[in-house]
């Protein structure tokens, strides 16, 4: 059973914006914090941003002023819009949630940032 499902990753030139989507099941995404987190290539996976339930934001230092966090609790989705790109952002994206014990990843989206 799919539980969160991530979309949006592409190809973008340096400078330019990308917004990733994740579609949440409904025991995962309600009044939980949802996080994205990020694998560059070779490299180990590393937290990006995260948005409570009321919406409050916390971002990587790495990408601060950059991408923004947002949720739609109505659809249970929650986005990263990603602007000002630079190819250090090159990775394969993850939603995240925790719900009881449990942790839920999604299958991951590929973000390819050219200079």
């Amino acid at each position: 059973q799919v539980q969160l499902v991530e979309s949006g990753g592409g190809l973008a030139q340096s400078g330019g914006s990308l917004r990733l989507s994740c579609a949440a099941s409904g025991s995962i995404f309600t009044r939980n914090i949802m996080r994205w987190y990020r694998q560059p290539p070779g490299k180990q996976r590393e937290w990006v941003a995260l948005i409570t339930w009321d919406g409050s934001t916390n971002y990587a230092d790495s990408v601060k002023g950059r991408f923004t966090i947002s949720r739609d609790n109505a659809k249970n989705m929650v986005f990263l819009q990603m602007n000002s790109l630079k190819p250090e952002d090159t990775a394969v994206y993850y939603c995240y949630a925790r719900a009881g014990s449990t942790d839920y990843w999604g299958q991951g989206t590929q973000v390819t940032v050219s200079s």
